[in-house]
């Protein structure tokens, strides 16, 4: 229908029309823009995954200041729908598991290395599926003194990182090895490890995440300095990633407090001078 028709209908005056269409957008109008182009971007970056709760949470990281209900409004209008059935993936395993006491009891700092291990499995989101990752972490200088990954969550995966932390240290007397109570770490085959390299075993209580906080911290930095809510395109890709992150920068550059601001090597070098100066 021709415009001056519409108006005739409306009794609109066809001049106050087309100046109403000149009119600048809003401030509200040019906001949402914005906010759109940002919910579009974040909602791309996690391989569109997210809701509105975990959009809503990454437009506040980057200082972006709106309401939860605004961003499901903004969502809605522009199609975009978070991926039902994003969870922390479950194993159950029908085996008889060994538990062994909380000997570590949040001991988080011992006086030198090779007294105290912590170890913890977590898992990394790709798009070819899941990689498994298991770190062994010395507590005296948080080094990743062993890690494995795998596309599996098997025993295997923990056996591995903990061969490579036994391989790489070669420790002269028995090592507290503390873990959660995960299926893999109260497996016969885990505690026959331990036995064989004699190393001890200590498990948090169950349900107490605090009891294991510094392997727990330790994946919250990964995940907040490299990974970066990102989806890796393949499990490769996220291992050579990971691989950098733990090597090539974590153990041998990155500063920790508990550590005086020295990086893990050069704390555990610092001490080994000391015992040679004495």
């Amino acid at each position: 229908m021709p415009t001056r028709q519409l108006c005739r209908i409306f009794d609109v005056h066809p001049s106050g029309f087309y100046a109403w269409l000149k009119q600048p957008a809003s401030r509200r109008a040019r906001r949402d823009v914005k906010l759109t182009g940002l919910i579009k971007q974040f909602w791309l970056e996690s391989g569109s995954v997210y809701g509105y709760r975990k959009l809503h949470s990454d437009l506040r990281d980057v200082g972006e200041k709106c309401g939860i209900n605004r961003v499901h409004k903004l969502m809605k209008l522009e199609g975009i729908k978070a991926q039902v059935g994003y969870r922390k993936p479950r194993h159950r395993s029908g085996n008889q598991h060994v538990v062994v006491p909380h000997r570590l009891q949040r001991e988080f700092n011992p006086m030198a290395p090779n007294t105290a291990w912590v170890t913890d499995i977590t898992y990394i989101k790709t798009h070819e599926g899941w990689l498994y990752l298991a770190v062994v972490l010395d507590l005296f200088s948080r080094k990743i003194v062993g890690w494995s990954m795998q596309s599996l969550m098997t025993k295997q995966l923990v056996l591995d990182a903990l061969l490579m932390a036994v391989w790489r240290r070669k420790p002269k007397s028995e090592v507290m090895v503390h873990s959660d109570q995960g299926s893999q770490y109260t497996s016969y085959e885990w505690q026959s490890f331990l036995a064989e390299h004699g190393l001890e075993g200590s498990m948090s209580r169950r349900g107490n995440c605090h009891d294991n906080a510094v392997a727990e911290s330790f994946f919250q930095l990964l995940k907040r300095e490299r990974i970066k809510k990102r989806i890796y395109s393949t499990r490769q890709d996220a291992r050579a990633d990971i691989f950098n992150y733990i090597e090539m920068f974590y153990n041998v550059k990155r500063k920790h407090g508990s550590n005086n601001l020295l990086s893990p090597v050069n704390f555990e070098n610092q001490y080994q001078e000391q015992l040679r100066s004495v």
